[in-house]
């Protein structure tokens, strides 16, 4: 691939490359210091390149939306800098029990009744064990019986755990790589870079769609937002689902004050997963309630095309439903 210039990007290029990635997957589709160009460029050219790949591949009005639902709350052994569920930290999360199915059942009907298309669940879970994942295969039975996409996050995965999760009827399973492999040390101890790919091996080896992205705003720097996104992009399958999260600062936890990141920094980071990840769903994730509503649109511009929606995004608030759908209203937008 050419050398990028950080004032024009020749989309004519940008489309032999994803030519390229599609018919060999040992061709690396994007190197550190091309996406860092793609970063260098001027807000308006990014953007522009952004929604012209958008409009290549998607209707450029229309927005997927999910819901996701805390199942099991708290309690995890993991030690991940940002999260409140985590035991060691005190942040007033407290530890819950799994869910009924009856009460996650009618999570689900009220999402669908409200425009939700996906039903995700998540557990806090360093990884499941069989007798935690028996309840959770008949909770995704059940919710795509209602007639629901599902999506689980249940940590990281044993051998066979992902087939079970296929025949129970899963769609998409969440495992996110957080951040760029150097700095993946810096926020978590627990577990390894090489162990949140191995459960993304498994489950593109069981056929179950994968939804991974990060987190920016952890006080990395743009090398490390690039290294992110390369990583996504240069597997040799890129994730269906891209969700990029803004750190939502939970206090008790070792992220808490860390410097706010700039939001025109996180719409140039979807502009740029966009790009490098044309065919994937790009979804604006944790951290949108502290978004106005104007940098919100710049992100559909950039080729946003997923949200999560509802009252809450596992233990963080999130924007109500009716929120959204106003603003869907305004922005002439439409669920899919």
């Amino acid at each position: 691939m050419s050398e990028l210039s950080t004032s024009e990007i020749d989309l004519s290029q940008l489309k032999r490359n994803q030519h390229e990635h599609h018919c060999s997957e040992s061709v690396e589709r994007w190197t550190i210091e091309q996406i860092e160009a793609l970063y260098a460029l001027p807000f308006n050219d990014l953007l522009f390149q952004a929604q012209t790949v958008h409009r290549n591949h998607f209707d450029a009005n229309a927005v997927q939306v999910s819901t996701l639902l805390s199942i099991k709350t708290g309690g995890c052994s993991e030690d991940c800098g940002y999260c409140p569920q985590a035991a060691r930290y005190h942040t007033g999360v407290e530890n819950e029990p799994l869910m009924a199915l009856d009460d996650v059942l009618q999570a689900a009907r009220e999402a669908k009744a409200n425009g939700a298309s996906r039903f995700c669940m998540g557990a806090a879970w360093r990884s499941p064990k069989q007798k935690d994942l028996e309840p959770v295969l008949k909770m995704i039975a059940e919710v795509k019986s209602l007639g629901l996409e599902t999506c689980a996050t249940l940590g990281m995965l044993k051998q066979g755990q992902a087939e079970q999760l296929k025949q129970a009827g899963l769609d998409y399973y969440n495992h996110n790589l957080d951040t760029a492999p150097e700095m993946y040390g810096d926020i978590i101890s627990t577990r390894t870079y090489q162990d949140r790919l191995e459960t993304l091996d498994s489950v593109r080896e069981a056929d179950i769609n994968v939804c991974c992205g990060g987190i920016i705003g952890m006080g990395e720097s743009r090398s490390q937002r690039a290294g992110l996104i390369a990583q996504l992009a240069n597997m040799s399958r890129p994730p269906e689902s891209v969700p990029i999260n803004l750190l939502t600062q939970v206090e008790g936890t070792p992220l808490y004050g860390t410097d706010e990141l700039d939001l025109f920094e996180f719409v140039r980071t979807i502009a740029v997963a966009r790009i490098t990840m044309p065919t994937s769903y790009v979804r604006l994730s944790a951290g949108r309630q502290s978004m106005h509503e104007g940098i919100q649109a710049l992100c559909f511009l950039a080729g946003a095309n997923s949200i999560f929606y509802g009252e809450k995004l596992l233990t963080t608030g999130n924007p109500e439903a009716d929120a959204d759908r106003q603003l869907f209203a305004k922005l002439g937008i439409h669920p899919i």
